[in-house]
Order: C-alpha cells, then sequence, then structure tokens
C-alpha cells in the first residue's frame, strides 16, 4: 500500500505544480504595479520668473499713452526690476519688498478733463525700513513725489481679465521672485 500511495504521490507532483504555475499569473495580477512618480517639476529661475513677468507687462500693457509698459528690464545681480513708461522709468528694488504684502486692486486712472482706461495693478511693500522703487523723469531725474516704499505694477483690466487665474499666477510669480531677490519670503502670520 505505501508503494501505490507513492505512485499517486509521484503522479500527482506534476499535476499540482501545473496547477500552481497556472493560478500564480493570477494572483500577480491582483498586486498593484508600483510605478515611480515622475521626478518632481524644477523650481523656475529669476530669469525664467523675469520673463514671465516681463511678458505680461508688456502684452496686457494699458494703452493709454501714460501707463503704458514701454520696456521692461531686470538686473539679476541686483535684483531690480525696471519699468519704462512714456513718461519715465521706475526702479522697483525686489529684494527690499516683503512676499506677504501683495496686494491687487482694480483702478480708475481717469481725472475730471481725461477718461484712461481701467487698469488692474498689483502692489507690493518694502520690508520695513527699506526703499522699494526710485522713480525717474524723462530727464532722468528723481521724482521725490512718488512713495518709495511700495512697488506697482499696471495691467490693462480688459487684457488681464481674458486670461484664465492671471491675478493668481502672477502673484506666485511675483512672489517666488521677491524671495528669488533676497526680498522678505512669505510666512503664515496666524
Amino acid at each position: 500500500m505505501t508503494q501505490s500511495l507513492r505512485i499517486n504521490t509521484a503522479k500527482l507532483i506534476p499535476i499540482f505544480a501545473a496547477a500552481l504555475f497556472a493560478i500564480l499569473p493570477a494572483c500577480s495580477a491582483q498586486t498593484a504595479t508600483h510605478k515611480k512618480k515622475a521626478p518632481p517639476k524644477p523650481e523656475p529661475t529669476a530669469p525664467e520668473l523675469f520673463e514671465y513677468i516681463r511678458g505680461a507687462l508688456l502684452s496686457l500693457s494699458p494703452q493709454d499713452g501714460i501707463n503704458d509698459n514701454v520696456d521692461v528690464t531686470y538686473d539679476v545681480a541686483k535684483g531690480i526690476l525696471t519699468v519704462n513708461q512714456p513718461g519715465g522709468h521706475c526702479d522697483e528694488f525686489f529684494g527690499a519688498l516683503d512676499a506677504n504684502d501683495v496686494v491687487w486692486d482694480d483702478f480708475d486712472p481717469s481725472d475730471s478733463r481725461n477718461t484712461r482706461e481701467r487698469l488692474v495693478r498689483v502692489t507690493m511693500v518694502s520690508a520695513s525700513g527699506k526703499t522699494a522703487r526710485t522713480c525717474y523723469d524723462k530727464a532722468n531725474e528723481a521724482d521725490p513725489t512718488v512713495q518709495a516704499n511700495r512697488v506697482r505694477l499696471l495691467f490693462s483690466f480688459a487684457k488681464a481679465d481674458q486670461r484664465l487665474k492671471f491675478q493668481d499666477t502672477m502673484t506666485k510669480a511675483i512672489k517666488k521672485l521677491i524671495v528669488l531677490s533676497g526680498g522678505a519670503p512669505e510666512h503664515d502670520l496666524f
């Protein structure tokens, strides 16, 4: 009887092996495959952020002859954004700004004599005790009437309103450029 059991067992081993090989692929198909995460997207550099901001300032520029953004440059070494307008230019010291203080508003530059295009402007405030900007007239003389503790960038309301999430993406770019230029980083106060 033991010999017949051995013969039957010997015959069963190939059957069990075949069954095991048949079941194994079904089990492994149920196991989740582990995909590698894509590497994180690299943070933009100061020149890349500047090009984004410059492109928006020029393409979304007001066209009223006063507030037009004629040209925009950036000195990476000094963190200075220069915006040229018809009446002169302003040097904006991004390294002096505080990323916690970025505010947008809808602005009508019309006066009692002239109606002008509606603007959207972003205002950034300098860290305490630092100069945020210096503005110059066409003769390159400093304008002492311009408040030095804030920076204002102007965009055409009608043009900016056509870009999806314009203010959100511009705010992110501005805050990152402030930090890369040596300004105060954003932090949660409460």
